[in-house]
């Protein structure tokens, strides 16, 4: 990760259309044809990997590690929204970022959102052996 003062401060945006597929009932995860929680996640996720993505390593990335997630507002199919993530803090290689997604001027959701930073390749090596040691007989 370069330019690490940089970073604090920098905004990521992403965009949604709801879609059908996207409520909760069409997912398992309840009967109202709502967005599902996990989608308003996903578009925070994508906030986020934009407000940082010109300032990574080549062969670096993010994960989520940790959300605090307020649902302020449900959104139906055809609803329009949009998630801001702003890099708020950096300590060693975890970055701390507040978000929000509205539709309109209506806040529908907000968290705080800690991602990781990582190199891939040793990440997913790492990954694997772990998932082999798992799968192993003991």
């Amino acid at each position: 990760m370069n330019r690490t003062s940089e970073i604090v401060g920098s905004v990521g945006f992403s965009t949604m259309l709801v879609r059908p597929g996207d409520c909760a009932v069409a997912i398992g995860l309840g009967d109202l044809p709502i967005v599902a929680t996990s989608h308003l996640i996903n578009v925070m996720e994508s906030a986020a990997l934009a407000a940082v993505a010109d300032f990574l390593e080549a062969g670096e990335t993010t994960r989520l590690t940790h959300i605090d997630l307020e649902v302020i507002e449900a959104v139906g199919i055809g609803a329009s929204i949009r998630a801001t993530a702003k890099c708020a803090e950096i300590v060693a290689r975890d970055i701390d970022f507040e978000c929000d997604i509205y539709e309109g001027d209506r806040l529908i959701a907000r968290a705080n959102m800690k991602r990781a930073v990582l190199e891939r390749v040793s990440f997913l090596a790492r990954t694997a052996a772990q998932s082999i040691i798992g799968n192993s007989p003991h």
